[in-house]
């Protein structure tokens, strides 16, 4: 009987220590936010280790996409998952991943041109800080990537290049590029496409705030402005579905960046607009980071 209890218990403590040494996410964590005048929720992916050590981490800020919210990388993109395997087969070092909501009150990861919901100041101001406060994060630049989907790869391009001193590596997927010309972005104002720089429900920008908020949020108007001493500021991926309806945005930039002698990876692969071929994508994305928050 003695023998019997002696094993169960250090069956326990395995089973103790095995759980400690799990990933542990949250879906619906919230802080609250002056500049967006309400709570802001976020999801967060903790790595194995997390709870029993006291060590900071490396952290990668994943967008999600239009339509979706904080939960969308973990339910449909089994992030979890997917971290954990790479991390126990060493293609990623443990990380924090980070996934804002940004389809509450407005949907879209920027300020809009009339200054009246300015989430990307959020995201910087008072987002960014709070995760770097409250998480056992790393501060450096060199441990600190941003990559998203869709609306959220949009956000990946327009964070990395407003921002080049705070992310040592950028990843967007099927990325939402921005407009390609400016009469484009006049025409999706006037049409208060979601996620634009107007909406049906906002007044409508004058002709010279359209221009500036083209300006700051078209990637290939950005990619052709970066300064020389800026070029290899942030590690590139970039990657894009040979059916993906937003294939052209891409591969324009691509080609905007070979001419501006920019760094980075461009991956096309068979497939479109949808989670498969972003689960797929996600491996190399952790790899890809991983080897910026390593030293050479």
């Amino acid at each position: 009987m003695k023998t019997l209890l002696c094993f169960s218990a250090f069956l326990l403590c395995l089973c103790q220590s095995a759980w400690s040494q799990s990933s542990r996410v949250f879906d619906s964590l919230a802080m609250k936010s002056d500049i967006l005048a309400g709570d802001r929720k976020y999801a967060i992916y903790l790595p194995p280790g997390y709870d029993t050590s006291s060590r900071s981490y490396p952290v990668l800020y994943l967008l999600h996409g239009a339509g979706d919210d904080q939960t969308g990388w973990l339910q449909f993109g089994e992030v979890q998952s997917i971290a954990d395997k790479a991390i126990q087969a060493g293609t990623a070092t443990p990380m924090i991943i980070v996934m804002p909501d940004a389809n509450t009150g407005r949907r879209g990861y920027f300020n809009d041109p009339l200054g009246e919901w300015r989430y990307e100041d959020f995201f910087f101001q008072e987002f960014l800080p709070y995760i770097e406060k409250t998480y056992r994060a790393k501060t450096e630049k060199r441990y600190r990537a941003i990559a998203g989907l869709s609306m959220g790869g949009g956000g990946t391009f327009m964070y990395a290049l407003h921002h080049p001193e705070l992310f040592a590596a950028a990843c967007p997927l099927s990325a939402s590029t921005g407009p390609l010309s400016f009469e484009e972005a006049k025409e999706r104002a006037m049409r208060g496409v979601p996620g634009s720089a107007a909406s049906s429900e906002s007044p409508k920008p004058t002709e010279e705030q359209l221009k500036a908020h083209y300006l700051q949020h078209s990637a290939l108007e950005l990619v052709n402005r970066v300064p020389d001493d800026q070029k290899k500021a942030v590690r590139w991926y970039i990657d894009c579905g040979d059916d993906d309806f937003l294939y052209e945005g891409n591969a324009l930039v691509h080609v905007a960046m070979r001419k501006k002698d920019i760094p980075h990876e461009f991956r096309v692969r068979d497939g479109g607009h949808k989670w498969s071929y972003w689960r797929e994508s996600l491996p190399s994305v952790l790899s890809f980071v991983t080897t910026s928050f390593h030293q050479d």
